[in-house]
């Protein structure tokens, strides 16, 4: 977190910078002046080689950032970009309370791909009671018109979401209505900074009036449908991952002050006078002497960092003890429970008694609007509504085939443990279950099982249900079948252990797992820095979207006509996560929506293996959506034409679960220019969208005169438009396929004007 600016233009009366304990800011420059931000980026950029990050994260933050002006943003902006983009992928965001933000800014902000949270805290006497000039005057109005701008289509891909300070005496469901009518991508809610020494306004006669006020707000927003990421109600579900407020994560934040002094998390400044300082600056100390300060280095020890009355509490492993600055009293440190510890505890009680739908129910997506969803995926990509709705739909076609591996074999310990799962801890049964090969692992047993008996292949659920007890932080013991000595947990690893034998117990025990089988025992612990002797963690990379996995070890993972790669070495897995992040970041630059529809459910890449006479191939599989199969090609332009391409066929292939495009039995062949064969109708299909995207990112390339892609647009667009023509002149397709391609050679025609 960089302070760009160490003042800022609004007086709030509830900022920790400016009315809190710490007052440093008054000896700070009132902006980071060119040196010190060229220091800190050397620093980031050192620190991301040394230790080959994929991704590196920089918050733009204040005060307000936005006082540097178009000119001296663009200045941190470049200097940053400059460093950092040689080593990793650099994700790029600003907290601002949007008063200054004009078109010129949001130009600059798309431009640099920064992603955007602004402050506001609702309706107008909600933002006004506390987010004002100094003069007393009302921000509401600015803050809407910084928010009206980045709604707009050319700016969109900047805006992050909205930050909200709860203040218990507003009505909640006035500010939940007041920041959905921002259409916010995210809503982060934070407790107002508060310590035991200095506690909560706590308003009216109950003793959580926090939870109590945040609970009316999640009923209604599980009752809405949960119509926007609301990250506090998700992080506290079982299995939600945490945020840097709740879970036990590590703590992950250093922040460079205005003068280049490293200071920890900026929270810290609600405790006492100079509680974030280190001691430390970015013109003598690298990144890793600062992480190694005590005050950051004791909120790397989980649990075990927390205070007795923590470690003790049932629900620690979601409350994670709260903000750590929340803990501050004087005499005792932050050797206390969160001052907001009744809140936190009533409040995941009421997340809990309301449990979240681990899939939509049938009404919400068995009769879909099919004219509106297949003119929406018509236009090339598809909207985030329209892509949840496939993957909603695909969940659903999981479940009934692990429903009918259930009634092939019967009931069992591993069904009954996965149906309560699906109840008390339904987030993490979903992560399971979306996992792109669970569906090809039910298909193979239900298809092998149906020609030589229930025992021909490896049963799935207890696998699967054993997963989702370590996701969800549930104990349990379950008898586990063995393929080749290994056992494979979807989403999560596979343990190789020779002498398993072909089954072995397995026992869920915190933050890890024991096995028994045969001659072999293990008990392996989910540590990402220290792996247990044969564990194999399923790695990832971070996108724009979130956790991408790179999936080379799932056996499943072998179901698309060619060879897969084993499973790569460290090295290997870095290359290709920093070319997946920049791949898509890229597709963000080049073809937003697409990139959108990407986010919206890609989940897994798998690596194929590499052919020196074909090395630029990608695949999909019918069953395994959400997930694409890749050559582990070093160039990122490249891959996010692959990425986009090979979505193109999985978002089709999930509709064409639902819906005939092209008529039964047909025996019809087409001749396209992109192939010497003759081929069947929808293949043909999955052709001309795949392409339709593709000319679409060529397309785009075009534009800013980039190399040949001119002529790499005109080939796709002629290959797309005879592609069109021919499905239409075949009468192969329904009615509903009609409507579909001829929409498709609308969008085409829209294109071709625009390359023309």
């Amino acid at each position: 977190m960089l302070k760009v600016h160490s003042r800022c233009d609004l007086s709030c009366d509830h900022c920790y910078v400016y009315q809190h304990a710490d007052q440093t800011w008054r000896g700070r420059p009132v902006r980071m002046p060119p040196a010190t931000v060229r220091a800190a980026a050397r620093r980031i950029a050192e620190h991301a080689h040394v230790h080959e990050l994929p991704v590196v994260h920089v918050v733009l933050h204040g005060g307000e950032p936005l006082l540097l002006g178009a000119v001296g943003l663009r200045e941190v902006l470049a200097e940053l970009r400059a460093a950092v983009t040689p080593w990793a992928v650099l994700d790029l965001r600003m907290q601002t309370n949007g008063v200054l933000l004009d078109e010129e800014l949001c130009r600059l902000l798309v431009e640099y791909d920064v992603q955007v949270g602004v402050s506001f805290d609702g309706d107008r006497a909600a933002n006004d009671r506390h987010r004002v000039f100094a003069h007393g005057g009302s921000s509401h109005d600015q803050v809407q018109r910084a928010l009206a701008l980045l709604r707009r289509p050319e700016h969109r891909a900047s805006y992050a979401g909205i930050l909200c300070t709860v203040d218990v005496r507003n009505d909640p469901h006035r500010v939940y209505e007041a920041l959905l009518a921002e259409s916010p991508p995210r809503v982060d809610l934070l407790l107002p900074h508060a310590t035991w020494d200095h506690p909560p306004e706590r308003p009216g006669p109950g003793p959580t009036p926090y939870a109590d006020w945040l609970g009316r707000l999640h009923r209604r927003w599980m009752n809405d449908g949960r119509p926007v990421s609301i990250r506090l109600f998700e992080a506290l579900r079982p299995g939600g991952g945490g945020t840097e407020a709740f879970g036990l994560a590590p703590a992950d934040v250093l922040v460079v002050e205005a003068d280049g002094s490293w200071e920890q998390v900026d929270s810290l400044k609600t405790a006492y006078h100079g509680a974030a300082g280190t001691g430390f600056d970015v013109f003598d100390h690298s990144v890793d002497e600062a992480a190694r300060h005590p005050g950051v280095a004791v909120r790397q020890e989980g649990v075990e960092g927390l205070c007795a009355t923590c470690r003790a509490c049932p629900v620690v492993d979601r409350c994670g003890g709260g903000l750590y600055a929340h803990r501050w009293r004087t005499g005792s440190g932050f050797d206390n429970p969160s001052v907001y510890c009744a809140d936190l505890l009533r409040l995941i009680d009421s997340v809990d008694a309301y449990p979240q739908p681990a899939h939509p129910a049938p009404s919400e997506w068995a009769v879909l609007p099919v004219d509106e969803l297949l003119d929406d995926l018509a236009t090339g990509h598809g909207s985030t509504s329209t892509l949840a709705l496939l993957a909603a739909t695909q969940l659903s076609i999981t479940r009934a085939l692990l429903a009918a591996c259930r009634d092939r074999a019967g009931p069992t310990a591993a069904w009954e443990l996965l149906v309560h799962l699906d109840q008390a801890a339904p987030e993490a049964v979903r992560v399971v279950l979306e996992h792109p090969f669970v569906r090809p692992w039910l298909v193979h047993r239900l298809n092998l099982s149906a020609r030589s008996g229930v025992s021909a292949a490896v049963d799935p659920l207890p696998a699967l249900a054993a997963a989702a007890a370590l996701r969800a932080g549930v104990t349990a013991a379950l008898t586990v079948p063995v393929r080749n000595d290994v056992i494979t947990l979807p989403t999560l690893g596979s343990l190789a252990l020779p002498g398993l034998g072909e089954s072995a117990e397995v026992t869920v025990l915190p933050g890890g797992f024991q096995v028994r089988g045969g001659t072999a025992e293990r008990t392996v612990l989910l540590d990402p820095v220290e792996s247990s002797a044969g564990w194999r963690p399923t790695r990832d990379v971070l996108v724009s979207a979130g956790r991408l996995l790179i999936e080379d070890g799932d056996p499943y993972r072998d179901c698309y006509g060619q060879p897969v790669a084993p499973r790569l070495e460290a090295p290997a897995v870095r290359a290709l996560g920093r070319t997946l992040a920049e791949a898509w970041r890229v597709a963000h630059r080049d073809v937003p929506a697409h990139a959108a529809a990407l986010d919206g459910g890609l989940r897994a890449v798998v690596p194929l293996a590499p052919d020196p006479a074909n090395p630029f191939r990608s695949a999909t599989a019918r069953h395994a959506f959400g997930a694409v199969a890749v050559t582990p090609d070093p160039d990122p332009e490249a891959m996010a034409v692959l990425l986009v391409h090979e979505w193109q066929h999985a978002k089709l292939g999930a509709v064409l679960d639902l819906y005939d495009l092209v008529k039964p039995g047909q025996s019809t062949r087409i001749r396209v220019p992109w192939r010497t064969d003759l081929r069947p109708p929808e293949g043909v299909l999955q052709g001309v969208y795949a392409h339709l995207a593709v000319t679409q990112v060529w397309r785009s390339r075009a534009a800013t005169d980039r190399g040949d892609a001119s002529a790499h647009a005109a080939r796709y667009l002629a290959w797309t438009r005879d592609g069109v023509e021919a499905l239409l002149a075949s009468r192969s397709l329904t009615a509903a396929g009609e409507r579909f391609v001829g929409q498709m050679r609308h969008a085409l025609e829209e294109t071709r004007v625009g390359s023309g």
